[in-house]
């Protein structure tokens, strides 16, 4: 800690009107800088302007001080780990920060609980054990920035701002859930291992680009996928409510990452070899959800709109989603720079029907139905 004291006689000079003023007559900013306001307001972009817009590249300091203040060299050293503005940022990252505060919503007033009515108990479990899964992994989107949040160096505070509205989408998004479980009288259902440990590997990742390229892209995709199929088969205008307002923030998540992913790519190709890795690992565990019964059984159950319906189509309606939810997530890495399409992590029967994705394109060692948890997870504990 560095040796403060107060300046005792700072307080008699001022007390005489004798100010110091050196903050006023020796300040580097930029006067005359006029940030102006856009049709909607004053926005990041829009004060983004002057040497106050640069963003640079590898900031000389790790301190709190706002990026283009003055700052006197005895402030002290936040010890920031991630000082590559590659690491964190997208081109993206102010819009949708803009967009994230102006669309905030709240699961207790705008959802219209009131209108809920009980329907068929086959559906009403079924919509009760996705909410559950979905109350299980949406909170793991605000673990992951608040675990990365305070090693980011503050020059990037756009990044680190947008990633503060992820936390509190993903709060919102676990409260909703929870309470469409709690609404209805069928209560939570059941966690599962392979869940907790797709969560768990989110977590546990070693480096921001690990863990976002396995959150952002694959994990939060999976869920966007998911919430644009919950808005068709939701059983009420209820729940296609909450799966749309969850949706459009989801959205925002998933364009972060893909933007991020792109951009930190087109400033070091050679990390694409990194990032197909991770992908690797994340793609064995997205086989074993793709197989689990408490994650495809619900949303089957939903779509066919009966127990017995589903029991009849068989898996028709859980392979419509699985084929979108995969188609999804490679044009997501298509549109980041990295191509996924020759080096898929599935087996060839959960690739099927996707375009583009020869069966084969599975490496070896890569899961199948019967693979344990650990085994797909890489040997997570």
């Amino acid at each position: 800690m560095a040796n403060l004291a107060a300046d005792l006689d700072y307080r008699e000079r001022a007390s005489r009107g004798e100010l110091d003023l050196g903050w006023l007559r020796r300040s580097r900013a930029e006067w005359g800088i006029r940030a102006e306001p856009s049709r909607i307001g004053l926005t990041l972009r829009d004060i983004a302007v002057g040497t106050y817009g640069e963003v640079p590249d590898h900031p000389p300091r790790r301190t709190m001080a706002p990026r283009g203040a003055d700052i006197p060299d005895d402030v002290p050293d936040m010890g920031y780990t991630i000082n590559d503005k590659s690491e964190v940022w997208s081109d993206n990252v102010m819009e949708l920060y803009e967009e994230a505060v102006s669309r905030q919503w709240s699961a207790t007033r705008d959802i219209p609980w009131g209108d809920l009515a009980p329907i068929d108990p086959d559906l009403e479990h079924a919509m009760c054990q996705l909410a559950t899964v979905l109350s299980e992994v949406e909170m793991v989107a605000a673990d992951f920035p608040a675990k990365w949040l305070w090693r980011i160096n503050h020059d990037f505070v756009e990044a680190k701002m947008f990633l503060c509205t992820q936390a509190m989408d993903e709060a919102r998004h676990t409260e909703v859930f929870r309470k469409r479980a709690l609404a209805n009288g069928g209560g939570l259902g059941r966690a599962t291992a392979v869940v907790e440990e797709f969560l768990k590997v989110i977590l546990d990742a070693q480096s921001y680009d690990e863990g976002s390229a396995l959150m952002h892209l694959l994990g939060e995709g999976i869920v966007l996928s998911l919430f644009r199929a919950g808005e068709m088969i939701a059983p009420s205008d209820v729940e296609k409510r909450i799966f749309r307002l969850c949706m459009q923030d989801e959205a925002r998540h998933v364009s972060y990452g893909t933007m991020h992913l792109r951009y930190r790519l087109q400033r070091d190709p050679s990390l694409a070899e990194d990032f197909h890795a991770y992908l690797d690992r994340g793609e064995a565990l997205m086989a074993v959800l793709f197989t689990t019964p408490e994650v495809v059984e619900p949303a089957t159950i939903l779509a066919a709109g009966s127990l017995e319906a589903a029991a009849a189509l068989g898996s028709a309606a859980s392979d419509v989603l699985r084929i979108q939810t995969v188609e999804e997530y490679l044009q997501r890495c298509d549109r980041a720079g990295l191509d996924r399409r020759g080096r898929m992590h599935l087996p060839d029967d959960l690739i099927a029907g996707t375009s583009g994705v020869a069966p084969g394109g599975v490496e070896a060692g890569a899961s199948s139905p019967g693979t344990t948890v650990a085994a797909a997870s890489g040997g997570v504990a």
